[in-house]
């Protein structure tokens, strides 16, 4: 455990000694995160969290997080798509895989979009390579990030407490039904499938 309170002290120390450009750097990276995923996302959540307030952390997080899945899915959808579509016309388990993709409902999406250890990367790439609608992404990228940013923000914030009590799982796991359950709903509303 003091290997926890030395880095949440190291990053308490850092964010004081970089003033402002700590958080606009956290929300760069943030946006780069969803295209290069070496980048720890927690980590500039937790900055954002630790610098602006659980509010305005929050917010900006989400927002950004919301921008960087959306530029690496227009990457793939404008730029990548039909390269790949040409490369794998023959390859009938990539054809099988991708169709699931295509399928795949609302809120199956979101869910997988709020889980905290979901690489945002690879849900982004096969989306953007796939021929579900972007408003379907988009509405399930929107609910999905509120989840995942309020969690990462709240176990960055409390990283020790988060690691000695097991209600921590029990609040992931109450989010990501909060996920499911909103998408669900959001689903017949706007008749997205």
């Amino acid at each position: 455990m003091d290997f926890f309170a030395n880095i949440d002290a190291w990053i308490n120390q850092f964010l004081l000694n970089i003033g402002i450009y700590g958080p606009l750097l956290g929300c760069i990276c943030i946006v780069l995160e969803s295209i290069l995923p070496i980048l720890p996302l927690f980590v500039f959540i937790t900055i954002n969290f630790l610098a602006f307030g659980p509010f305005f952390g929050f917010f900006i997080s989400w927002i950004f997080t919301v921008i960087g899945c959306l530029l690496s899915f227009f990457l793939f959808r404008y730029k990548i798509k039909n390269w790949f579509d040409a490369k794998t016309k023959k390859k009938e388990k990539i054809k099988k895989l991708m169709h699931i993709v295509d399928k795949i409902k609302l809120e199956q999406l979101t869910t997988l979009i709020a889980i905290p250890f979901t690489p945002a990367f690879l849900v982004n790439i096969a989306v953007g390579l796939s021929k579900m609608s972007f408003k379907k992404f988009m509405v399930a990228l929107l609910i999905g990030k509120i989840f995942l940013v309020w969690f990462w923000g709240f176990v960055g914030t409390s990283l020790i407490q988060s690691l000695t009590h097991p209600i921590a799982l029990l609040k992931v796991i109450i989010l990501l039904l909060l996920a499911f359950l909103i998408s669900k709903l959001l689903n017949k509303k706007l008749e997205i499938e």
